[in-house]
């Protein structure tokens, strides 16, 4: 199967979304997210699959739908479980593992068993790492903005302090992203859709 057009990406979230709210939340980040890869991609040495990796962006997020209530609550308890959430809702729609692990393989900087096992996570037990270029670039641009309420933009040195309860190997693998791929200019990114963060 291709992968999906920014067209029919719309068109998943629009289909899984459980409210107005949810998707303007979860797909703005995830243009945000796709923003933020391709300023970062533009700039890269790397030989990357700009498809993949706009696909993989804007569907990075799609799983967190799954964790709204019928009262439109968002299941904060269960989070770590959106990446696997959404690498099944894209294998029930019928696209490939390579896309679908940006899904499964982008939280924090990655979660391995040991993780998974040490902090007693909800997950199945297994290794949910960024391997590839591409799936290595969405996972960082996605550390630059959060769906807190209000959501907000972040630098890479706010999101290495954050890191710090995780462990200095996590920090370590921020850096080393960090020097790959650069740190995005924010500015443009956040005056256009500032308006849509609120």
């Amino acid at each position: 199967m291709t992968l999906p057009t920014v067209q029919e990406a719309r068109a998943l979230h629009e289909k899984y979304a459980p409210t107005r709210e949810a998707l303007d939340l979860v797909y703005t980040h995830c243009e945000i997210i796709c923003r933020i890869a391709e300023q970062l991609m533009a700039r890269t040495v790397l030989q990357l699959d700009t498809a993949l990796v706009r696909a993989g962006a804007l569907l990075h997020d799609i799983g967190v739908y799954r964790l709204y209530d019928h009262a439109g609550r968002l299941d904060h308890s269960s989070y770590i479980r959106h990446g696997v959430l959404g690498h099944e809702i894209l294998r029930q729609e019928g696209f490939p593992e390579r896309l679908r692990r940006f899904c499964s393989c982008h939280t924090g900087v990655g979660l391995t068993r040991h993780d998974i096992r040490e902090q007693r996570l909800d997950l199945p037990v297994a290794d949910y790492l960024a391997v590839t270029a591409e799936e290595q670039l969405v996972m960082y641009a996605d550390k630059f903005h959060s769906k807190t309420s209000p959501p907000k933009f972040l630098t890479a040195g706010l999101y290495a302090a954050y890191l710090q309860r995780f462990g200095s190997d996590k920090v370590s693998t921020f850096h080393r992203l960090q020097v790959q791929f650069g740190e995005p200019e924010l500015t443009a990114i956040r005056d256009e859709f500032g308006h849509r963060q609120a």
